[in-house]
């Protein structure tokens, strides 16, 4: 069965103006269930991360401040949401929720996360509505208690994953790649193990062309053991912040690239979702949901 973490405080209730960003984590698991491609039995909550885990990744200076709730004003400006004690819990619980999917993609194969791919966050600090980075602390995770020895991680958010290669810049065991636009946030980018910067404007056709030949590529280079995939939609034409011009079925054929090479190759794969900030919140839910449709007909 596919399993798909998700919880209440998803949702968490944030001020006017910082809502529509949250509604996609209520809608894409009623839209699923409805249509029948999910049933409640698909989704499980997970409880908050242990703070050892977090340790494991993320600087104890900031952590403290997180937890504590306070931060300078600067880097909660730079985080874009206001910062709360619902908002860190909320964090801990989508980061449990990564690996909980490691432990169910080791045995089902694929895994996923309604929310996640919080890719901003550094070893010391937040930025870009990440403040603990769940791939990050969740690869950490598997290869302290040997579960995998080589990680690739597939970032293809629009946005370079910044925060997850400056957390991996010395660890050979995971590999990051991240396919992103050349001309979007963040204005400074980090050195990934392999960066690919796209033109504004990028189609359907160029874009996947590139990763079409890349990840095989990656895949027999590096020999990983395990994948992570940050499946973000902001790369949709409707995009308000992404500056890329992927159509619906372009993303589509996109993911279902990326599980055709874990099939392929035998790869467990864990899944988060990524940003999506399209003006219309139905184009948001619908890529996502085909993220989980593709899942539920390749792997089950």
């Amino acid at each position: 069965m596919l399993k798909i973490t998700h919880s209440p405080i998803y949702q968490h209730p944030l001020p006017e103006g910082h809502r529509f960003p949250m509604l996609k984590y209520e809608l894409i698991p009623e839209q699923l269930i409805y249509e029948g491609t999910c049933t409640p039995e698909n989704f499980f909550a997970p409880n908050p991360v242990d703070e050892k885990w977090i340790l494991r990744t993320h600087k104890q200076a900031y952590w403290e401040d997180l937890k504590h709730l306070r931060l300078d004003p600067k880097m909660i400006r730079k985080i874009g949401f206001p910062l709360s004690e619902e908002l860190v819990l909320r964090e801990t619980i989508i980061t449990q929720g990564t690996i909980d999917c490691c432990h169910f993609a080791l045995k089902n194969r694929i895994a996923m996360n309604v929310a996640g791919g919080t890719h901003h966050a550094y070893t010391d600090r937040g930025e870009g509505f990440c403040l603990l980075n769940d791939v990050g602390i969740a690869a950490n995770y598997l290869l302290d208690n040997q579960l995998t020895t080589k990680i690739l991680v597939i970032d293809l958010d629009v946005h370079q994953g910044n925060g997850t290669a400056e957390i991996f810049q010395k660890e050979p065991r995971v590999f990051t790649f991240s396919m992103h636009g050349k001309e979007n946030y963040p204005l400074h980018k980090e050195k990934s193990d392999l960066d690919i910067e796209l033109p504004t404007f990028t189609k359907d056709e160029a874009y996947l062309a590139i990763l079409f030949e890349t990840l095989p590529r990656l895949i027999s280079e590096q020999k990983p053991d395990f994948l992570f995939y940050i499946s973000g939609v902001d790369i949709l034409e409707t995009d308000k912040l992404g500056k890329l011009s992927v159509s619906l079925q372009g993303c589509y054929r996109r993911d279902e690239f990326v599980f055709q090479q874990a099939i392929k190759n035998n790869l467990p794969i864990v899944v988060s979702m990524g940003g999506g900030y399209s003006t219309q919140i139905r184009d948001i839910v619908e890529a996502h949901c085909n993220t989980f449709r593709l899942a539920e007909k390749m792997f089950f």
